[in-house]
């Protein structure tokens, strides 16, 4: 990861109304899911940040002929001609997994090493790899992750539990199998939905069942595609979060406000105005904050583990004791070291984290720990009275497309460094 820096001066209420990028989240898997057919997809509204960067040369890697341009990637996947995903990226971003189904389902090999991403917990793949397995897959697992699907077939897949990368790489494996495959317990985030609606676009026979599982009649050829990326909802919540914690007012624009239910319902329990119209989310937050007694992550449609680092900024200020538990993934809490350097009162044990307000955070020079935890001490240093440096800003550029342009533009004082 390089060494890049954002320099924040606080201070200053975000007001105005901003658009989102498209989702990193779903454009992952959907990407990858334009090598289980021949002829040309077309993805619009695709977020220009480093994981796409990396799975758009993977996929070059493959034999994809690929065209990117201010947010419009052009994929021809008619000349895929290797299951080993190899190169430095595969090591290095942790979706790099998703390629073992969808090689599975249209080479019947693959080939690749295992996937890098945040230093946000140990995050196995072993659910993965038994999805495939119930599916026909035989793996052989050393310095690299070895796969042989020839008798790939359809068939009842059970997950241990909601599992969103296990889900995808058995969506993916499975759209080109023969025969019926059920995925059980499958993950129930929008981003599974927006996958399963790309592959409907290209002709796949998938859908959920009044249960929540997952359905795919395979075996069918897949047809080229346009397809525009939905906005992404951890970037509209950690921008919602920016506004509420410099006591702002900020409205996000052309994004479902459902699927932000659990954020808003927080925000509303700490004493924000949260008004949601149609496709609009608007927050006022200039009352004082209150504390929230206990708050949990979970699976959509629970809090996100991946909104929990910026919550935390949030609360730092806010009047009382909050405790937040985190139960996805256990080393969330590296963010605590860089706020408790701005003053922040936290104390951790175990999964559970316990936010004590204080009045107010003070500058300091600090390090990105993660993607989301980046994001967090943006916001941590959005609310001091001085200039904040953070270093590894490396990390923020996996998931926001620019995140020193977009607040700027709700009147943030921030600008990259070298």
């Amino acid at each position: 990861m390089d060494l890049g820096s954002l320099e924040i001066t606080g201070g200053v209420p975000l007001h105005g109304e901003i658009g989102i990028q498209g989702s990193k989240n779903a454009v992952l898997p959907i990407l990858v899911a334009c090598i289980l057919g021949e002829g040309i997809c077309v993805i619009e509204n695709c977020p220009q940040i480093r994981d796409v960067a990396d799975t758009l040369e993977i996929m070059r890697h493959l034999g994809c002929l690929v065209q990117a341009a201010n947010g419009t990637v052009r994929i021809d996947a008619s000349c895929v001609d290797t299951f080993e995903t190899g190169g430095k990226e595969a090591a290095r971003i942790r979706s790099s997994v998703l390629f073992l189904g969808a090689l599975l389902g249209r080479m019947k090999k693959a080939m690749l090493p295992l996937p890098g991403g945040c230093a946000i917990g140990e995050r196995p793949i072993d659910q993965h790899i038994a999805a495939l397995r119930q599916l026909g897959a035989r793996f052989y697992l050393e310095e690299k992750i070895m796969a042989d699907a020839s008798d790939l077939k359809g068939g009842r897949v059970r997950l241990a539990m909601p599992s969103v990368g296990a889900t995808e790489n058995a969506i993916l494996a499975s759209v080109l199998a023969p025969g019926e495959t059920i995925i059980e317990h499958a993950a129930q985030e929008p981003e599974i939905d927006e996958l399963c609606e790309f592959l409907r676009l290209r002709g796949a026979q998938i859908g959920r069942t009044v249960e929540g599982n997952i359905c795919i009649q395979g075996g069918r050829a897949l047809r080229a595609v346009r397809y525009r990326m939905k906005s992404d909802r951890i970037v509209a919540g950690t921008y919602l979060l920016a506004a509420v914690a410099t006591r702002g007012q900020v409205t996000i624009k052309d994004f479902p406000c459902r699927e932000l239910d659990a954020l808003t319902s927080t925000l509303r329990a700490i004493g924000v105005s949260v008004a949601c119209i149609e496709d609009r989310i608007e927050v006022n937050a200039d009352r004082p904050l209150r504390a929230i007694s206990y708050l949990e992550t979970s699976p959509y449609p629970g809090f996100p583990t991946d909104l929990q680092s910026p919550m935390m900024a949030v609360l730092c200020r806010a009047r009382g004791e909050s405790c937040i538990c985190e139960t996805i993934f256990e080393n969330r809490f590296r963010t605590v070291a860089e706020l408790q350097k701005m003053g922040a009162k936290i104390h951790t044990e175990g999964r559970c984290a316990v936010v004590k307000g204080v009045p107010t955070l003070v500058p300091a020079r600090l390090t990105a720990p993660d993607l989301r935890g980046g994001a967090a001490l943006v916001i941590a240093a959005l609310q001091t009275n001085g200039t904040s440096v953070i270093q590894n800003t490396g990390y923020i550029e996996r998931g926001y497309e620019d995140i020193c342009r977009d607040l700027c533009g709700l009147g943030a004082k921030m600008r990259w460094g070298m």
